[in-house]
């Protein structure tokens, strides 16, 4: 039984390495790059992204702060996305890869680990969706069913999750505090996706809802 449950990881990366393959504006994204794991819920929201790195790829920043190393099959991670218990439980295909792009957008153009300083909530407010929309719609267009497929499914998968989860940052010469993390502080879970045929009715709503309590998040 657990060995049929689908990968979600695999499903993410092929999908983000199409999504970089096909439009321009996400080509500096390696989906080798991005750990994905499942999460607890944040609100309204259904996926989250979280840098990990300071500006340039650097682990420490000018007042002496470090982050922590995430370091999966001996390559550095850039960033984690988290995918919320929304994005499991109530979302469509084409919903899921909208969360996906979403939080690719927010990501920097030099890929080095950081945000993207003017793709943040707070500095596009209302605009954020109409910049983003018009690139979700021309994805969806030449999206090939078999990367689209995984995320129709309704069922028992496996996704990563973490054992132990990272800091955003220390002082160095503070105790007990991780500096390397690898796979042994990651598992891989069950979760239960259950995927609406259509939009639900309140489903615009709900996104609504998700964009403001971004803008608070950001």
């Amino acid at each position: 039984m657990a060995s049929r449950r689908p990968n979600l990881n695999k499903a993410v990366r092929a999908l983000i390495r199409d999504i970089a393959a096909r439009l321009p504006e996400f080509s500096h994204v390696k989906a080798s790059r991005v750990l994905v794991i499942a999460g607890e819920a944040r609100r309204a929201s259904r996926g989250t992204v979280k840098p990990l790195c300071f500006r340039g790829g650097r682990s420490t920043d000018r007042t002496g702060r470090r982050k922590p190393i995430i370091r999966i099959k001996g390559k550095r991670m850039l960033y984690c996305i988290t995918l919320r218990p929304l994005f499991f439980r109530s979302s469509t295909p084409r919903g899921r890869v909208e969360t996906v792009m979403h939080e690719l957008f927010h990501m920097s153009r030099r890929f080095d680990g950081t945000l993207h300083a003017g793709r943040r909530h707070s500095v596009l407010g209302k605009d954020f969706p109409k910049r983003l929309q018009p690139l979700v719609r021309r994805y969806l267009k030449q999206c090939p069913k078999e990367v689209l497929e995984p995320f129709a499914y309704s069922g028992e998968l496996k996704v990563l999750q973490w054992l132990e989860r990272p800091g955003h940052a220390y002082i160095p010469g503070t105790p007990r505090v991780r500096k390397v993390y690898t796979e042994e502080q990651l598992f891989y879970g069950i979760s239960r996706m259950v995927t609406l045929k259509r939009p639900h009715p309140a489903r615009s709503k709900l996104q609504r809802k998700e964009r403001v309590e971004k803008v608070r998040v950001h």
